[in-house]
């Protein structure tokens, strides 16, 4: 009985110390974001979607300059720090072909093939194993489609890295804004913090005030972006008239974001 009583003052003791904290911890996890009356506004330009997708042309858009530079727009907007190491974090990236579609490989590679560079994201897929993992809802799809994540509510379990087939995401090892010029940041998006998980979210916030992802934006078409739902969108039109692949067909989560090949 004393035993008992000894282990529920423990509990609750330590339930009280969490529920002082988490104030501190969320507003550590995030450097920016909100309005000065500390709720959302919506914006009358914003875009919707049924399903938001991506078509990258791969014919148009396949060295590693120039998806570098694409990279480097999307991580400046979004606060994504450049770190020299195994534990860099990154939103896009590039592979060579077999990495990128292990599952189309074949014996008798073209030199084109061998030699191109292939831009790297998060899928947001129809089925997305990175939210089924998520013990606390910090990844979750939104209703067009976009796997988002709530950094506030992340714990770093590293779950959803885990679970995803494509390597998408990555963990902040050390404190992120130790390695960005803080002079310099995008003081519109949210800064991380150490031991939360990151990844491309397809600029969710351009989307909210009428603005294209900005990959897509600065692609000079190489990257079609729209609703997959709609018949006459460009994403539509862009697949109806090309061939394309998405990464390993095999792990049945149906990626959004297709390859022209």
């Amino acid at each position: 009985m004393k035993q008992s009583r000894r282990n529920f003052l423990k509990f609750a003791g330590l339930s009280a110390a969490g529920l002082c904290l988490a104030p501190a911890t969320a507003a550590m996890a995030s450097g920016g974001g909100t309005s000065k009356e500390g709720h959302a506004v919506v914006n009358s330009n914003s875009l919707h979607a049924k399903r938001w997708a991506m078509v990258i042309d791969t014919r148009k858009l396949n060295t590693e300059e120039a998806i570098e530079a694409l990279a480097e727009t999307c991580h400046h907007i979004h606060n994504v720090p450049t770190i020299e190491s195994d534990q860099n974090i990154k939103w896009m990236w590039t592979g060579s072909y077999g990495e990128v579609f292990p599952e189309q490989e074949n014996n008798f590679p073209s030199e084109d093939q061998e030699k191109h560079k292939f831009p790297l994201l998060c899928n947001h897929c129809e089925f997305p194993s990175c939210v089924r993992v998520c013990p606390t809802k910090a990844t979750f799809k939104r209703a067009d489609g976009i796997v988002a994540m709530d950094y506030h509510r992340c714990i770093g379990c590293r779950y959803c890295m885990a679970a995803c087939p494509y390597g998408s995401r990555s963990f902040n090892f050390m404190d992120p804004r130790t390695h960005l010029d803080m002079d310099k940041i995008n003081t519109k998006f949210p800064t991380r913090m150490r031991g939360v998980v990151e990844k491309c979210n397809f600029c969710v916030e351009r989307l909210a005030v009428g603005e294209l992802p900005a990959c897509a934006e600065k692609s000079g078409g190489s990257i079609v972006f729209g609703d997959l739902q709609d018949p006459d969108s460009n994403v539509r039109k862009a697949l109806r008239e090309n061939f394309t692949i998405r990464r390993k067909p095999t792990a049945g989560t149906e990626p959004g974001v297709y390859y022209i090949i």
